[in-house]
């Protein structure tokens, strides 16, 4: 019998370069934002052809931690915000360790991570 993976235990198989296609589209298609709304991560991450199972990496690194508790709560699953955001800075930053601080910071006011690789389109100035 086929069981459906848990939500957001799918992971992109890259997730560097999910990571960066869908920055790259979120501001090219509604600019420069601390938080994007989840429907407008949505959208650019099927637009670029990822599965809906790896959408919610996106959520947690570029929607407010409000919005990305509202997304699950409504759709009644329990995914970590700071567990996935951990994972995902983690492997931005090559491993580098974060705090429970940093955690709730927007994609933009990241401390100390060169995201340059990742996010090369963009000028963080």
């Amino acid at each position: 019998m086929y069981s459906a993976p848990a939500p957001c235990h799918v992971k992109p198989a890259d997730k560097k370069a999910f990571i960066g296609a869908v920055g790259e589209q979120l501001v090219r298609r509604h600019g420069k934002k601390k938080y994007y709304k989840p429907a407008e991560v949505s959208t650019v991450a099927r637009d670029l052809g990822y599965s809906i199972d790896v959408h919610c990496w996106a959520y947690c690194f570029y929607s407010s931690p409000s919005d990305f508790a509202t997304l699950h709560s409504l759709a009644g699953e329990a995914c970590d915000y700071v567990a996935m955001k951990t994972k995902v800075l983690a492997d931005l930053a090559s491993g580098a360790s974060f705090s429970i601080l940093d955690i709730d910071l927007s994609w933009l006011e990241l401390p100390d991570i060169d995201l340059s690789a990742v996010f090369e389109w963009f000028d963080f100035s």
